[in-house]
């Protein structure tokens, strides 16, 4: 095939490369800013579109911000790409603070003040691999006889999942709306900048046509 790869990626690589991207995080957020700016779409649309992928990142779905995010962007009429590539708001550089802020933001909502979640981010750690390791096991179980155990998971949703659902509303609103009010006047200018450049080269394609065309004239 002539886009496959010839050097096919070991999944170690592959892993690594998710968590720190070939160049940084810096980089990949410059390509993502790059093809935020050149969508086919009105300034408030692409906005709307990158609230939603921020405001995604607030949410415990993790595995599904993708399908999350352009819910969410159909739900506002936001540009669906963009929703996507606002996911990339969230990475192994921001994912703890988020979660810390949603569980903390969760807790308080919910009245559980001496709650450990937010505080101890190994516990935190602790809780997730717990609950992968029920899910895996249960997965298991349902092929062979071993007895499925939901105690973890009930345990996840207690004290992780419902307080980081709750607690990820108001702070991923906030944080989205920042996005969104930010992105506004950067897109619009970047697209009035590259319709004044695209009118400046058809004016002067259309100058070199119209002095050809003399040319010929001149010369029959």
């Amino acid at each position: 095939m002539v886009f496959k790869r010839r050097d096919r990626r070991p999944i170690w690589k592959i892993v690594l490369e998710g968590l720190w991207p070939r160049g940084g995080w810096g980089r990949a957020a410059q390509y993502v800013k790059h093809r935020l700016r050149r969508l086919p779409d009105s300034p408030e649309k692409i906005a709307r579109g990158i609230f939603a992928g921020v405001f995604t990142t607030f949410t415990p779905f993790y595995g599904m911000h993708f399908v999350v995010a352009a819910l969410v962007a159909l739900a506002v009429r936001g540009n669906i790409l963009a929703a996507l590539l606002g996911t990339f708001f969230g990475n192994p550089l921001t994912y703890l603070p988020i979660a810390v802020i949603s569980l903390k933001t969760g807790n308080f909502l919910l009245g559980n003040r001496r709650h450990p979640a937010g505080d101890d981010p190994e516990w935190l750690g602790r809780k997730f691999l717990d609950a992968a390791a029920d899910l895996k096991d249960n997965l298991v179980a349902f092929f062979s006889d071993k007895p499925a155990d939901w105690h973890n998971l009930h345990r996840f949703y207690d004290d992780i999942f419902f307080p980081y659902l709750v607690g990820g509303i108001l702070p991923g609103i906030c944080a989205g709306l920042v996005a969104y009010y930010l992105s506004v006047p950067v897109i619009r200018a970047y697209q009035k900048r590259r319709t004044s450049k695209l009118r400046a080269k058809l004016e002067s394609l259309r100058k070199k046509a119209a002095a050809t065309a003399d040319e010929a004239t001149k010369g029959e």
